[in-house]
């Protein structure tokens, strides 16, 4: 779940509790060019403040615009559409004559906004089930594979962490990586066995656990919405981590170091009877060349790579540290 959206549904619930009124609006629909993907969401209170987008910008005035005139007029949920026209959609600033179609929610006490915000800080996913005729919301436990959809009078939202990445090492890189994964929908675990690099750690949101690498990998089960990052530069702790998660279905495994001892590791790993189809698989050096130096811009390079990879873009469209110019080989050393 974007942290975008989370904070609308956090706020949402602060105004819920200072007796204000508010409006949920969620992306159902969109054809043509939009902005904001399905599922993006924006909330507009009863005195016209606003947190969230839907359409970056231009169909948020609309909206805010009628409830400073009117209030909160809605005592059940409604889809509405804009940029149907060629009109409108210029007016709205929709390029290429694309439409959007919203959900616009009236909330109460009674739409299950705490509940929905503790399970997801519990890390679950999470699939609000809100009855279009009468307002009425259900909660139930996601499929990892479930998407929103509206049917048989049903609108179902998805809601929670899609995606896991488990970070081997519990160093200053790990930290921010960590920070901006979670940001991005990652359901974040860091797992170090040293209590040196354990201790002083408390990054809210992020898991952090005493084991094995190797046998965390093996106990999650990784599927094709994981991804492992190995940032220890300890061979005991990063090969045989990677060792597991290249076995696995995990779309991303990365693992820090120079071109030389990522080639060095591949030949550690061959001895672990990993053919060339699963050591093609890793991304070592990790992360793509953006000339990164300070653990910030590594993570960002790191997060990139991995961003690219679940988005399915073409590889050739990439330049990872393995292929940036020599000149650049020490800053691979670190990323």
């Amino acid at each position: 779940m974007d942290s975008i959206d989370l904070d609308v549904l956090k706020t949402c619930d602060a105004w819920l509790a200072a007796g204000h009124r508010c409006q949920l609006v969620t992306v159902v629909k969109t054809w043509g060019s939009s902005p904001r993907p399905i599922g993006a969401t924006l909330a507009v209170c009863d005195d016209g403040t606003v947190v969230g987008s839907v359409s970056g910008g231009c169909i948020e005035d609309d909206l805010i615009d009628r409830v400073r005139r009117n209030g909160i007029e809605l005592a059940r949920p409604e889809i509405v559409s804009y940029g149907i026209s060629a009109d409108e959609a210029h007016r709205f600033g929709l390029p290429c004559g694309g439409t959007i179609e919203l959900a616009i929610e009236p909330l109460s006490f009674d739409s299950r906004i705490p509940e929905l915000l503790a399970r997801l800080l519990g890390g679950e996913l999470v699939e609000r089930r809100v009855h279009l005729g009468t307002g009425a919301v259900e909660l139930r436990r996601a499929a990892a594979s479930a998407i929103q959809r509206v049917e048989d009078g049903v609108l179902a939202t998805i809601h929670g962490p899609r995606w896991r990445l488990f970070i081997i090492g519990a160093g200053p890189l790990s930290r921010f990586l960590a920070q901006v994964a979670s940001g991005m929908d990652y359901r974040v675990t860091v797992c170090d066995p040293r209590e040196e690099y354990r201790s002083g750690w408390n990054l809210e949101g992020v898991e952090l656990v005493h084991a094995m690498p190797d046998d965390l990998v093996i106990e999650a089960r990784l599927d094709a919405r994981s991804a492992v990052v190995a940032l220890t530069h300890d061979p005991k702790l990063d090969d045989l981590a990677l060792m597991e998660a290249l076995k696995s279905e995990a779309f991303y495994v990365g693992a820090i170091g120079s071109r030389l001892n990522n080639e060095k590791r591949r030949e550690r790993l061959r001895l672990f009877d990993l053919d060339d189809a699963q050591l093609a698989r890793l991304h070592g050096p990790v992360g793509i060349y953006i000339g990164s130096k300070t653990p910030a811009e590594i993570a960002i390079s790191i997060m990139a790579e991995m961003t690219a990879v679940k988005n399915g873009v073409p590889s050739e469209l990439l330049v990872p540290h393995a292929a940036a110019p020599q000149a650049a080989t020490g800053i691979a050393c670190a990323a």
